[in-house]
């Protein structure tokens, strides 16, 4: 059997690189080898949420493998056909499982039939997008393109107890719709109604909420905007502070987690300021949206969207996916920290993972 070698090591060299491979591994019917794995981490090698992932990814697809175990820095898959229905998928810590249901999410999206997939692990560790992110800003994006889904939250995890608990329901497309992305937030912003300030809060006092929607109404002088404080019970204390915009379709969602030592004025102000730098370039997607939207743009065969300057792990993302599939994704400067990344085909791409 031939392999495409895919060396974990290239660009940001972390688990980005794995869950992409494996995702267009499975959409494509690719054998895959993935050297290096998480190369440029502190820890390199695959962590409890990586090993899900790639468990997960086995699941849907009954996928051969070799060498999957926690550590490892080679592993090799050889996806069979995908096998929509209903799973459950523990990490078993604090470990993100938006991150899981990532990976193998395209997948169920473009199967014949619904899926339930049940996670459970860290759902807001301040490192990845977190389970807000993913319901309120990826979902509704990909529902722009022809997917329906629903989340239903048990209990969110934050870090390091983790404890999360969640369910999402896919109903799949046979074909995804590609969409432009173009007008800038900032336009939003101009309506006080599409802005608004959240802080989820566990086991600790709402006035610490309270200070992150007072400052992040005065470094954003969104005055007027919605702003609230969300309890929520989980195994251990946590919190996260969003800023939002909601757009036509599109939601920006900006956020920063709380830690230990840091002031909730900091908090605000660290996440204020990714949103003053969103405002400022008049991008129409923020960094972390950006680079997930690349997938399903590229399954759809086109699409394009404005953000600001793309990091190494978009860039990262792009040179994977250019490893599967026979497309264009052109990354170019427009304005002052103005950015467009247009997706576009060079030929049919046959994806080729039935049920």
């Amino acid at each position: 059997m031939n392999f495409l070698v895919i060396d974990g090591s290239q660009g940001e060299g972390g688990g980005q690189v794995l869950r992409t491979a494996l995702t267009l591994s499975i959409l494509t019917q690719t054998p895959i080898e993935v050297i290096n794995i998480r190369a440029k981490r502190n820890k390199p090698g695959l962590l409890r949420q990586h090993l899900t992932s790639v468990k997960a990814a086995q699941s849907i697809s009954e996928a051969k493998t070799e060498g999957v175990e926690l550590g490892a820095t080679r592993i090799r898959f050889s996806p069979k056909k995908v096998k929509p229905g209903d799973y459950h998928f523990s990490i078993g810590t604090s470990g993100s499982t938006v991150l899981v249901a990532q990976t193998i999410f395209p997948v169920l999206a473009l199967a014949q039939e619904p899926s339930t997939i049940t996670f459970e692990g860290g759902t807001h560790n301040g490192m990845s997008p977190s389970l807000c992110f993913f319901k309120e800003s990826y979902l509704p994006a990909l529902q722009q393109m022809g997917v329906n889904t629903h989340v239903d939250i048990t209990s969110l995890g934050f870090y390091p107890a983790g404890g999360g608990h969640w369910r999402l329901t896919i109903h799949p497309t046979d074909k995804l719709i590609p969409i432009d992305v173009l007008t800038a937030g900032s336009e939003f912003e101009k309506e006080p109604q599409r802005c608004s300030f959240k802080a989820l809060m566990s086991n600790l006092p709402d006035f610490i909420g309270q200070k992150e929607v007072a400052m992040g109404r005065k470094v954003l002088g969104w005055e007027t905007a919605l702003g609230e404080v969300e309890q929520h019970h989980t195994i251990g204390p946590g919190n996260s502070f969003q800023a939002k915009i909601k757009g036509n379709g599109i939601t920006s969602l900006f956020e920063q987690t709380g830690e230990v030592g840091v002031s909730s004025e900091r908090v605000a102000k660290r996440c204020a300021g990714r949103v003053k730098k969103f405002l400022k370039a008049s991008a129409a997607v923020e960094e972390h949206l950006a680079d997930q939207l690349l997938i399903p743009m590229a399954l759809a065969g086109g699409g394009e969207f404005t953000t600001t300057e793309p990091s190494l792990h978009t860039k990262t993302n792009i040179d994977v996916i250019q490893n599967f599939l026979d497309i264009n994704i052109q990354v170019y400067p427009e304005a002052d920290g103005l950015w467009r990344i247009k997706v576009s085909t060079k030929s049919h791409c046959e994806l080729k993972a039935s049920t």
